[in-house]
């Protein structure tokens, strides 16, 4: 079975209390991130309709942080299906609702897997992109899951023939 990308856009909206923020105001990176994997493990559950898991995540840079009275918006969309795992693209923007100011706090690559009811892996459905968007972050995924894979230590660099073909002519 195959699913478009937009099938799985999740969006999740969270308004930063006190108990969410550091001594400086802002929102933790830890509570953000907890959201982050809340947003994409939905993301990941429409696409494969099953229970899934954390495989990874990508780096994570902050680029504004976010105070303490504002506004996260969490936008979670599949990049690409594999055998198993899927990858997740999450946008984070923060929002000053009085001020009426929207910014750009963050942006990262989770990476999940879909469970059989054993806890084993199990197949997910193919991902089919559709605006050029979507094709761009479909086609930069394989060389993503490359990188991570020998990064994990789970493949010899030498075998990761798209990360070659970024550094290497042959």
């Amino acid at each position: 079975m195959t699913k478009k990308a937009s099938d799985s856009l999740v969006q999740m909206t969270e308004l930063v209390l006190p108990n969410d923020t550091n001594t400086f105001g802002n929102l933790m990176g830890g509570r953000l991130m907890y959201w982050m994997d809340i947003a994409a493990a939905l993301a990941a559950m429409k696409h494969c309709g099953a229970p899934v898991v954390t495989a990874s995540v990508d780096n994570i840079s902050f680029e504004n942080p976010i105070k303490l009275g504002n506004v996260v918006h969490i936008e979670a969309k599949l990049t690409r299906a594999f055998k198993s795992s899927m990858e997740i693209h999450l946008n984070v923007w923060g929002e000053d609702a009085i001020q009426q100011f929207r910014y750009k706090s963050n942006e990262a690559y989770y990476t999940f897997v879909a469970l059989d009811p054993t806890g084993k892996p199990r197949t997910v459905n193919e991902l089919i992109p559709e605006t050029e968007e979507e094709k761009r972050l479909f086609d930069g995924a394989l060389r993503r899951r490359q990188l991570r894979l020998v990064l994990g230590g789970k493949m010899k660099a030498e075998d990761a023939g798209e990360l070659r073909a970024l550094f290497l002519k042959e």
